[in-house]
């Protein structure tokens, strides 16, 4: 365990170096994380679409990162609230995997490639998402099935993919918050901003207590 700590924090460090000094370099070695944050939260509204009665219509990932999912029917404030929250939960779930469960890291990333190829495949939007998507879930299965480094990888993303989505709270719901507002109203989309962002905080908190609790 002792091992897996220090794992942890050199991969804390490395992410901290490319993404607030690493500039251009760091930018375009994080870019695949920046890819599979945008696939997480785009599956989070698809699923939320389809775990409330609703479809799925569509769903996009573009080369700069953004993207969007086209649902019909379902509860909105859970298909809403699903692209952000559940974003951080499947990258917790990641990270949690990759750190305490070796021996279904292997299996978990063929999983997150299969998903990668079903999405491209069955709700197809343009044939730049669809190819982003295949040429990740082949990298993906490619260090699955062929090389040893399954669970840092999945371990990197997990982690990587939850700060991502904490950091990038303010710009990258931006959207999801507005409607979200008007569907569900109570609080204006700034102290949804902050409840979204304090769930997500306080569920990363716990998941880290618990892998690493003595």
């Amino acid at each position: 365990m002792r091992n897996l700590h220090l794992r942890v924090l050199a991969m804390l460090l490395v992410y901290g170096i490319l993404k607030f000094f690493g500039g251009s370099f760091g930018h375009m070695v994080l870019y695949p994380v920046t890819l599979l944050v945008t696939f997480l939260h785009e599956l989070g509204h698809a699923l939320g679409a389809l775990l409330t009665g609703g479809t799925v219509e569509g769903l996009q990932v573009n080369a700069d990162g953004s993207g969007y999912t086209k649902t019909r029917g379902g509860m909105q404030a859970i298909v809403l609230m699903g692209g952000y929250l559940g974003s951080a939960i499947l990258g917790n779930v990641l990270f949690r995997i990759g750190v305490r469960h070796r021996q279904l890291t292997h299996h978990t990333l063929l999983v997150l490639a299969g998903l990668m190829t079903l999405a491209g495949l069955v709700w197809f939007e343009s044939l730049q998402s669809t190819a982003l998507l295949w040429a990740f879930a082949f990298l993906l299965g490619f260090i699955a099935l062929r090389t040893t480094w399954d669970q840092d990888v999945l371990m990197f993303l997990g982690l990587a993919s939850v700060l991502y989505v904490i950091q990038d709270f303010d710009v990258g719901p931006q959207s999801d918050l507005l409607m979200y507002e008007r569907v569900v109203g109570v609080f204006p989309s700034q102290i949804w901003m902050y409840i979204w962002l304090g769930l997500a905080a306080l569920l990363f908190f716990w998941n880290v207590k618990d892998i690493f609790r003595r």
